[in-house]
């Protein structure tokens, strides 16, 4: 089995002769040390933290960053001045209250990145290859152009199609194009699988939301290969974990991102024990953070990958939600083979759910196991056909809306 490109990736990156556990920590200490220093000598937000640390074991002394924290200290926690700002990016919306949180990235951070992207992407796209690339086209350094970036890199032809295009218009680029690898959201490409039909698609790269059992397992049914899940977020600079060959977790871009996984009480967990996911981004030029609380659920995996990396690896990821959630809902609706697409609307009165089929489908059997998921409330479930003329339900992360 051939090793995970991310090996290759960190040893060029970081001038490293050989990849083992052992210089993967001396790295990442030196690393976080020469963190530290920035603090002291820019006087930033952590410049309260020590200025060094005698072992990597020493971090989980320190305090940790939450979004609260990065929300309302985006001057102290950025490191560059602003002329190396290549790209802000923001989670204000309409409905935002309060202060937003804003990462901002150099054009070494963004440059980083299209290098971890090669590494993932490598492992299914080949010279010659086509890829449909469905996340969002936001501008120069946005996650669509980087992805891009990589894939022309690797020798391939991207297509960069956005998330919003109907499935009329998607049937049209499998027929005309004929794209072997896709990169998107999960839910995205069963839809697409479901309503439009594999065409040439032969691989396809997840990324961007939660991918439940019954959409992984969908997908890859109707893909005929297995997927490969990708772990990132603005905070990490977008790139934090690739999956390689061995399809067994994601291997954590450990020149970046010191992670550790803690429980309800903040506490430490050893590897194998699932919990809440801590970042300390030692890659990061323009805003690295320190023992960043994401909110992610997951696991970094104990026993050895299959493909012989000593890189470290994290289980598949979701938030910690409740048990009745967008992902819980997926799980139930895309179990059975008709289900297009759906949507989630959560009131003080009813749960309503909005259903896109093809072929034949009744909701008989799964309206008694949805209202199991909410008991409290009465479930309304619309459904009807899936056009050409429709589009994602969702044009970013899936979510329970409440109103």
């Amino acid at each position: 089995m051939r090793r995970s490109r991310i090996d290759a990736y960190i040893m060029e990156k970081e001038a490293l002769p050989e990849l083992t556990r052992e210089s993967l920590d001396a790295m990442q200490l030196r690393k976080l040390n020469a963190l530290l220093r920035r603090e002291h000598v820019r006087s930033g937000f952590y410049k309260a933290l020590p200025e060094r640390l005698d072992s990597l074991e020493e971090l989980r002394t320190l305090p940790f960053t939450t979004d609260e924290d990065l929300a309302r200290n985006a001057a102290g926690l950025l490191l560059c001045s602003q002329a190396e700002i290549r790209r802000i990016l923001s989670d204000a919306t309409s409905g935002t209250t309060g202060a937003a949180k804003r990462v901002f990235y150099t054009g070494g951070d963004c440059e980083s990145t299209v290098g971890l992207f090669m590494a993932g992407l490598g492992e299914l796209i080949f010279p010659g290859s086509v890829t449909m690339i469905c996340f969002p086209f936001s501008g120069p350094c946005g996650l669509g152009d980087l992805i891009a970036e990589a894939v022309t890199r690797l020798g391939a032809r991207p297509l960069k199609l956005g998330a919003q295009l109907c499935y009329s218009e998607l049937k049209t680029v499998l027929e005309l194009e004929k794209p072997d690898t896709f990169v998107g959201m999960p839910v995205q490409l069963l839809s697409l699988l479901r309503f439009c039909g594999r065409g040439c698609l032969r691989r396809a790269l997840v990324s961007g939301d939660a991918c439940p059992d019954a959409v992984l397992n969908g997908c890859e049914a109707l893909l005929g290969s297995r997927l490969f899940p990708h772990y990132g977020s603005r905070e990490m600079a977008l790139g934090g974990a690739i999956c390689c060959s061995a399809h067994e977790g994601m291997h954590l871009r450990e020149n970046h991102v010191i992670a550790e996984i803690i429980g309800e009480d903040g506490t430490p967990l050893p590897r194998g024990e699932f919990g809440e996911l801590v970042i300390t981004t030692v890659g990061m030029e323009a805003m690295p953070l320190i023992r960043y609380r994401t909110g992610d659920y997951t696991r970094i995996l104990a026993e050895p990958c299959p493909c012989g990396s000593a890189v470290l690896r994290l289980d598949r990821v979701r938030r910690k939600d409740t048990a009745l959630s967008a992902r819980s809902l997926d799980e139930l609706l895309f179990s059975d083979g008709s289900i297009v697409d759906c949507r989630y609307a959560l009131t003080d009165r009813e749960l309503c759910i909005t259903a896109l089929t093809v072929g034949k489908f009744s909701g008989d059997a799964l309206l008694p196991r949805l209202r199991a998921l909410a008991p409290a409330r009465p479930v309304t479930l619309s459904v009807r056909p899936a056009s050409g003329e429709d589009r994602a339900l969702y044009a970013g992360k899936r979510i329970l809306l409440k109103g």
